[in-house]
């Protein structure tokens, strides 16, 4: 039993959709699972556990930022042997090729967090996602006619949700990145640390360059198609 996640062996599967809202988490499980069940309620932080097509699935809330990500990813890895995990988060669009609800799949992430700064004593060290989910999650929006909205590509992983250098973040777009979030880098990372399989899908939510947005309630319960394609990828690298 984990310090922040508190479920007792055999109650997490080692297949892991995690979002970083905990009532996405529960909108996903009562939506897609079959006889999904709660593990923990431990700080709000919710975590289902149920079936998808006959494969035990678990969907865990993350909380915002690398740091929070970093705690429940390292508890689920070491206490629950959790071997697959794929984020399923929201993004904002740094270029007007993307559009409010396109996905976007991450190949890297880019970050101003001193995290890996830190870990690798200053070298530069690129968090990429696992080729294998990312080709199987790219072939899942193909296969559901959602290749036109689809974008694989880098994404940007903030430590500031309000950030006070936005010029900055701008010159990134003029190197390949296509959205700015705040969790895939340390995802990444810790998935290469552990040997474990990672993805970051995210769906478009508010546009920096456009100022078009999604509510709420929009961002919580109508970002099915990213949900599905991540279950897809999951069973298909299994």
């Amino acid at each position: 039993m984990s310090t922040h996640i508190g479920a007792r062996p055999g109650q997490v599967a080692p297949y892991m959709l995690m979002p970083g809202d905990p009532l996405r988490a529960k909108w996903i499980a009562e939506t897609f699972l079959e006889d999904a069940e709660c593990y923990t309620e431990v700080r709000g932080m919710l975590g289902f556990t149920g079936s998808y097509r006959g494969e035990r699935v678990s969907v865990q809330g993350s909380g915002m930022g690398l740091p929070s990500l970093s705690i429940y990813v390292n508890e689920l890895v070491a206490d629950y042997d959790v071997r697959t995990v794929v984020r399923v988060g929201s993004c904002g669009a740094l270029t007007e090729r993307l559009k409010v609800r396109d996905l976007v799949i991450a190949s890297g992430a880019c970050t101003d967090s001193s995290m890996n700064r830190i870990r690798f004593e200053g070298l530069d060290y690129a968090p990429v996602a696992d080729f294998g989910l990312l080709r199987a999650a790219y072939d899942a929006a193909s296969a559901r006619d959602l290749e036109g909205t689809t974008h694989v590509g880098l994404i940007f992983s903030s430590d500031s949700f309000y950030n006070p250098r936005p010029e900055l973040t701008a010159r990134m777009v003029d190197y390949g990145v296509l959205g700015v979030e705040m969790e895939a880098s340390a995802l990444y990372t810790l998935a290469a640390q552990h040997g474990v399989k990672a993805l970051a899908i995210c769906t478009v939510s508010d546009h920096i360059v456009t100022g078009e947005h999604t509510s709420a309630q929009e961002r919580e319960q109508t970002f099915g198609d990213m949900v599905e394609v991540a279950l897809d990828a999951v069973l298909a690298t299994g």
